[in-house]
């Protein structure tokens, strides 16, 4: 919408115009309507209107006289209205009414804006969710197994929310059970198992529970879930910050649910994510029902494929076995019953040979059996027309031999014994038989020996039909002599068991008694372990770890119910390194003992009190209400500290130092109260100590602003944030400059210029103070040719810091010749206290620098130790006086601050050294150093200082001093 073209109205005055142009400017860069406000603030400010300027409601209370309706804001349905305290002239109502149609414009194209990304956020998250119904829907037609279809359901969710945590539960009413067929849950270390169902009854009370009984979708914090729920809330699992779940139904019915949820403050869900989450449900269940039909059919296919398959084995079995009962039922019924019958083995024998009779022509027949122990071949049946007698022998190249080797049956007429013969298999032996047949003993797949008969003559001959028969009965025979080698073994090995067993249970009774043993033993080390874990091995107190676990626990209980309070005291012993160097660790370590005795009997009995390390204690106090009763407890436990200590043959005064922190809402972790505490104690130490001191709002600020100071000067340092500054240093006759000083100064982006006593202390207990002093001492070097030209000087100051490096000097000059700069123009100024630290290395140092033309002077002359070894000791060229002493020169007249300069100066004279007088700033300070023979200084009644480009301009030609 194009705004009305603006009606000509009289030009404001200059200043007027451009303050307006500053508010056009500012206008239409405003990022919305509290902007637009702020900028018509200021312009009011700017041209001095008194008027209150405000938002009301569109279509409100009437106008009232004077009122001016500046801008319409369509997003909020509001106007700017701006109430003069004073009639606005007709010039500057026109004008402002003319800013207030820009500034409606304004707001106009902020709700446009506003418009469009609120249209593209809705049609990206409706393509988002298109693609993830058509995921979901394409998982249900896929071939993967319930897993993977499962996980990839997971990553689809998670893609339209934050989804880390998510399961799925289904619910199976006709057993009221349910059963997780995809849990993933970051802080849960014991997820259910997918192929298990848990009755429902386990999870009552549950948010599952309360989900599937409801069928209603259910959102919040534990807090709003417990209070939207009937019954008292059962929490099963890690406590998270956040629970999402909705149901999954099937013609109106309950059938399981999707649950995500949120173990992250940060982190929460919306009433989107949870109508997001029910319209995914449906599509989720539409693609389980549909897998879950598929599974079936898959299933119900396979069990009546399988069971048909098994029935057609089952009646070609059935057809087989009917065949063969028919050709060998009476001899299977004549051989179990002989098998069952018989008295022993010789009746057994002679029983068989006369059903086999019955069966086939054995006139000849015999059983041959191998001897474990000899391993001969033995005969011990044998019934034969021309051989009747057969002795045991060793083994041979016999038929029966050959039927041992093979292990199985063998029938041979003439033609197939001669062939054996010929090829070496057989030798005959004894009686040459026309008909052969013999078959294998079998004991599992052992040949125990041989069932055999032969015909002598043509009448009768052995088909394949004998050959099966006696085959079969042959497996009789072997097993009723297993039955009789089994029975002989089994009574031996009852005997054996017994002997066994006996030995075992005395084995066992010894194994037990030593293993109660065993168990005794570690348990009392594992407690032992446990105590000395949770116990300081030197006191006998809980340690740090121990009093966390309880700080912990306290602090949930605060969380739960905030009139349940408690107190933690920090305590650290005031001098205890001193009495430690003095009389030694042993005595030290009985101190501490004492020490922990003294707190704990200054408490309750379920206040813990624990040694953190070194002399440093710390206390947690139950049910403390009001700071007004940690800080008495805390003043009884410094009373009780102050009695002398008796340890040995001396007596021991020592006294204590204790922070006191109390419980808040902001507290996350013990480690935090802990840490306000130890802070607390610092205070009380830097009050003087042998003091308890409170954690309160202050410190926690001063806490959290020398933790940004740090932050900002690392920032500072990466961003060239630190520059000098110069202030002339001038001949007082005259005031002609003669050199500078570079003092440091910080370019802060959000405090502004700061100088160094905002910062340096924080720098130099934060490890950066060097770095920032060679960031200036690069710049200075780097600007100084176009401040000073080819005379004058500039003076660097050198802190005490910088030597303790050994190579400091080589350092200074490799960056003077780096930039060129002679030697000659440089000054180093260093203060009494910095030669008190290793004066060797300083005063070689200083030598070597003064070697090579660099000047030094000595800065703040008079307030450190003003020894005047120094000035003959060290290679000083010039004595700056400090500026306590320039403040106490008198208007008129003589003082004690007057001598003292002018001894400096006749002292300085007569070293032939140059004397300036720091902090000038007033005219009668600069006629009192000309008294006394002062010739140069500097201070802010000749010029601040300032950046190089302040003083570039002047171009001063400096005199040498």
């Amino acid at each position: 919408m194009n705004p009305a073209p603006p009606t000509r109205e009289p030009m404001p005055p200059p200043a007027n115009r451009e303050a307006l142009h500053r508010a056009v400017e500012r206008l239409f860069g405003a990022p919305d309507a509290a902007s637009v406000a702020a900028v018509c603030e200021t312009l009011l400010s700017d041209w001095h209107v008194r008027a209150r300027l405000g938002w009301r409601p569109l279509g409100g209370e009437p106008a009232l006289p004077g009122r001016l309706e500046l801008a319409e804001d369509p997003q909020a349905s509001r106007v700017l209205v701006l109430e003069p305290e004073v009639p606005l002239s007709e010039p500057l109502r026109e004008r402002l009414a003319w800013f207030g149609r820009l500034a409606g414009t304004r707001l106009r194209q902020q709700a446009e804006t506003a418009r469009l990304y609120e249209a593209i956020s809705r049609l990206a998250l409706a393509e988002r969710l298109q693609r993830a119904l058509f995921a979901i829907a394409e998982q249900a037609g896929t071939e993967r197994n319930l897993a993977e279809m499962m996980r990839s359901l997971h990553a689809i969710v998670g893609s339209l929310m934050y989804a880390e945590n998510f399961y799925v539960v289904l619910y199976e009413e006709a057993t009221d059970s349910v059963r997780f067929p995809y849990y993933a849950d970051a802080a849960d270390r014991d997820p259910p198992s997918p192929d298990r169902s848990f009755p429902l009854a386990e999870l009552e009370h549950s948010l599952t529970w309360n989900l599937l009984k409801g069928g209603r979708p259910m959102m919040g914090s534990m807090e709003e879930l417990s209070r939207t729920v009937s019954h008292r809330l059962v929490l099963i699992g890690p406590d998270c910050e956040h629970w999402l779940g909705v149901p999954l139904l099937r013609e109106g019915k309950v059938v399981g649910g999707i649950v995500v949820q949120s173990y992250r403050a940060d982190t929460q869900y919306t009433t989107q994510d949870r109508e997001l989450l029910c319209y995914v449900a449906q599509h989720v269940q539409a693609a389980l029902e549909k897998r879950q039909a598929q599974a079936e059919l898959e299933r119900r296919v396979a069990d009546r494929t399988a069971a048909l398959r098994e029935a057609n084995r089952v009646l070609r079995q059935q057809v087989l076995q009917r065949q063969r009962g028919e050709r060998l039922q009476a001899a299977l019924f004549r051989i179990a019953e002989l098998a069952n019958t018989s008295d022993g083995l010789d009746t057994f024998y002679a029983a068989v040979h006369r059903v086999i009779g019955g069966l086939l022509y054995a006139r000849n027949f015999y059983i041959a059996l191998v001897d474990e122990e000899t391993g001969q071949l033995t005969f011990p049946y044998s019934v034969d027309e021309v051989d009747n007698v057969r002795t045991p022998r060793v083994h041979g190249r016999g038929a029966t031999e050959y039927v041992l080797r093979h292990g199985k049956p063998l029938l041979a007429d003439p033609q197939e014994l001669e062939r054996l013969a010929a090829a070496g298999e057989i030798q005959r032996q004894g009686a040459h038989s026309l008909c052969w047949l013999g078959v294998p003993l079998l004991l599992g797949e052992k040949v125990m020996g041989v069932l055999a008969v032969q015909s002598y003559t043509q009448e009768h001959t052995y088909n394949e039909r004998d050959q099966e028969l006696l085959t079969f009965v042959s497996y009789h025979i072997a097993n009723a002599l297993q039955r009789k080698h089994t029975a002989e073994s089994l009574k031996q090995a009852y005997a054996g068991l017994e002997r066994r067993v006996t030995e075992r249970t005395r084995a066992l009774a010894l194994a037990n008694r030593d293993l109660r043993e065993q168990i005794a033993e570690r348990e009392r080390v594992e407690r032992r372990l446990k105590y000395e874990t949770l116990h300081d091995s030197l006191t006998g107190l809980p340690n740090r770890t121990l009093l966390l676990q309880r700080l912990e626990q306290s602090l949930e209980r605060y969380r739960a119910d905030p009139q349940d309070g408690f107190a933690v005291l920090f305590i650290d012993l005031d001098r205890f390194k001193v009495i430690n160097d003095s009389v030694g660790h042993l005595v030290g370590d009985d101190l501490l003992f004492q020490v922990g005795g003294r707190i704990r009997a200054c408490l309750k009995t379920r206040d813990v009190v624990a040694r953190l390390g070194g002399d440093e204690f710390a206390v947690l106090l139950d049910g403390i209400a009001d700071p007004g009763t940690a800080l008495l407890i805390a003043e009884r436990v410094i009373g009780e500290l102050q009695v002398p200590f008796r340890l040995g043959a001396k007596e021991i005064f020592t006294s204590a130092s204790i922070g006191v922190a109390l419980p808040g809402p902001h507290y996350q972790k013990p480690e935090e109260l802990l840490r306000d505490a130890d802070a607390a104690m610092y205070r009380a130490k830097d009050e003087g100590r042998h003091r308890a001191a409170l954690f309160d709002d202050r410190l926690r600020r001063e806490a959290l602003s020398l933790l940004e100071m740090e932050s900002d000067l690392r920032r500072g340092l990466a961003r060239n944030e630190f520059v000098p500054f110069y202030q002339p240093i001038v001949a007082l006759d005259d005031g002609r400059i003669v050199g500078y000083e570079a003092l440091l100064r910080w370019h802060h982006p959000d405090r502004g210029l700061l100088a160094p006593g905002e910062f340096l202390v924080i720098a130099e207990e934060a490890g950066c103070a060097e770095s920032i002093d060679w960031q200036i001492f690069e710049q200075v070097c780097a600007q100084a040719p176009q401040l000073l030209g080819s005379t004058g000087f500039i003076s660097i100051n050198v802190s005490g810091r910088h030597f303790r490096l050994p190579d400091l000097d080589t350092r200074l000059l490799a960056l003077l010749a780096h930039h060129g700069m002679s030697p000659r123009q440089v000054r180093i100024e260093v203060t009494e206290r910095a030669l008190l630290d290793n004066p060797a290395q300083v005063k070689r140092m200083l030598e070597h620098l003064r070697g090579r033309g660099v000047t030094v002077a000595l800065d703040d002359f008079g307030t450190g130790y003003s020894s005047l070894s120094y000035l003959h000791q060290y290679p000083f060229e010039t004595l700056k006086i400090d500026r306590s002493f320039i403040t106490e020169l008198p208007r008129q007249g003589e003082s004690q601050g007057l001598a003292v300069v002018r001894a400096i100066q006749v002292l300085a004279d007569s070293l032939h050294m140059q004397v300036i007088a720091e902090g000038i700033e007033e005219e009668y300070q600069r006629q009192a150093l000309l008294r006394v023979g002062c010739r140069y200084g500097q201070g802010f009644l000749f010029a601040r200082p300032k950046p190089i480009e302040a003083w570039l301009p002047a171009d001063p030609t400096p005199a040498v001093a």
